[in-house]
């Protein structure tokens, strides 16, 4: 099932969260005070962010973090998919691609965005699967 992050996910999600920004699929850590952050926007209902879990039987397997924006370039709105992330012992059993599947029902922007590092050929595979393409853009960041 996917659903909606709630208040009783802070734990499971906060530990998801810090488990991503821990592995090879981020460029570098963020403190946790950031993710705690993010939580407590999502759940005071801030119109640029969206969470989404991913549950089987009362357990959370993973997570979607969504940022909304607009682009002239798009056209309209974007959906960034900030985060995807999946407990390890979840890979590789189609649930990125059952994401996929449900949020293209769900959600109809001018564009979906995301990112990935360079090195990270299972999730490029699965966003090319899903028919994503490859932007020949350079990322620059101004703070944190």
């Amino acid at each position: 099932m996917i659903r909606p992050l709630e208040q009783r996910d802070r734990d499971a999600y906060l530990a998801m969260a810090h488990d991503f920004y821990h592995s090879p699929a981020v460029d570098h850590p963020i403190p946790d005070a950031y993710l705690e952050r993010t939580f407590d926007a999502l759940m005071a209902g801030t119109p640029y962010a969206a969470c989404y879990v991913f549950e089987e039987d009362g357990a959370l397997l993973g997570y979607a973090l969504l940022a909304k924006t607009w682009s002239q370039e798009a056209g309209g709105e974007v959906i960034w998919i900030e985060e995807l992330y999946l407990r390890p012992e979840c890979r590789g059993k189609g649930l990125g691609q059952q994401f996929f599947t449900w949020l293209k029902e769900r959600e109809q922007p001018a564009r979906f965005r995301l990112e990935t590092e360079p090195d990270n050929e299972r999730a490029k595979a699965l966003y090319r699967r899903q028919g994503f393409r490859f932007l020949n853009y350079e990322s620059f960041i101004l703070g944190e």
